[in-house]
């Protein structure tokens, strides 16, 4: 299945590249962003401690658009993953691991909207783990998630607004999400208890629900861009007041070309998932290279 999916997104990029010139307002646009951070700290004979660590991270953002006789096509896949090394720890440990993939089809009835349907993938690319310590106080880690384990799948209509490439809103009033998971981390649960939702023995969870996806993105000055991610979901058949939250907003200092610093920052609600607000961060100086 990783096969599969990675060769829908490469075949993408190839229709994308072949297609014959076009006006300037239609047919295919492509481009993105690649960055590598870097961090590190190190401390030798600190009054107050600390503990040697070094992390590097990847992030990828790739846009596809097609637009030809009213009909609009926006693909935008968002790629991050990350290793932190701890002194004195037995693991690597991730600092940020996801896969979002997110394909709007819209066939516009005025200037700015359009009736559309909303397609979307997320998932992490690597395993994760819970990280203890055993008898003997000896660090310790076990199996939590893996790649499409879980996979969220999201396929809904509705309406389409879209400004221009930097700021668009999609409302889906019929939305259906398909929670999948592996049975392994189902088989051993408890009963009553659940796995990203999943019951018992399972390895799904389905939803209809309503969904609300947005994007901004500006430059307040010179040099600096913020961009911000908005995505709400409510189960219709399951307490519709819990709405699903995934939220984020990065920015990003160019010093050249090639160099710039970047800060994210995501809060992320989802009851089945865990019953927190869950907050990540990444705050690094990288490398960028622009993608065609």
């Amino acid at each position: 299945m990783r096969c599969l999916f990675i060769a829908l997104i490469g075949s993408q990029m190839l229709i994308a590249q072949n297609d014959s010139e076009a006006p300037s307002d239609e047919g295919w646009k492509r481009g993105g962003n690649a960055t590598f951070l870097f961090n590190q700290s190190a401390f030798s004979e600190w009054a107050s401690g600390g503990q040697n660590s070094i992390s590097l991270s990847f992030h990828t953002d790739y846009d596809i658009s097609f637009k030809r006789n009213g009909w609009n096509w926006d693909t935008k896949f968002l790629g991050d993953f990350g290793l932190t090394k701890i002194s004195g720890t037995k693991f690597l440990r991730k600092t940020n691991d996801r896969i979002d993939l997110q394909s709007f089809l819209g066939k516009s009835f005025s200037k700015k909207w359009s009736y559309s349907t909303v397609f979307g993938v997320k998932t992490q690319f690597a395993r994760g783990y819970t990280f203890g310590k055993n008898s003997e106080s000896e660090e310790t880690r076990s199996l939590r998630t893996q790649f499409f384990s879980p996979v969220y799948i999201q396929l809904g209509v509705g309406l389409y607004w879209k400004k221009s490439k930097d700021i668009w809103v999609n409302m889906a009033p019929i939305t259906q999400r398909l929670t999948l998971v592996s049975r392994k981390f189902t088989a051993d649960l408890q009963e009553g208890q659940e796995y990203f939702g999943v019951r018992k023995g399972d390895n799904h969870r389905f939803e209809l629900g309503a969904s609300v996806n947005a994007f901004y993105k500006f430059s307040p000055l010179e040099n600096i861009t913020l961009e911000q991610r908005l995505g709400l979901y409510s189960d219709y058949l399951d307490q519709a007041e819990n709405v699903d939250l995934d939220y984020q907003i990065s920015a990003e200092m160019k010093v050249n070309e090639r160099i710039s610093t970047n800060l994210i920052i995501q809060l992320v609600y989802d009851d089945n998932a865990v019953q927190n607000l869950q907050v990540r961060q990444v705050f690094g100086i990288g490398l960028r290279l622009k993608l065609k």
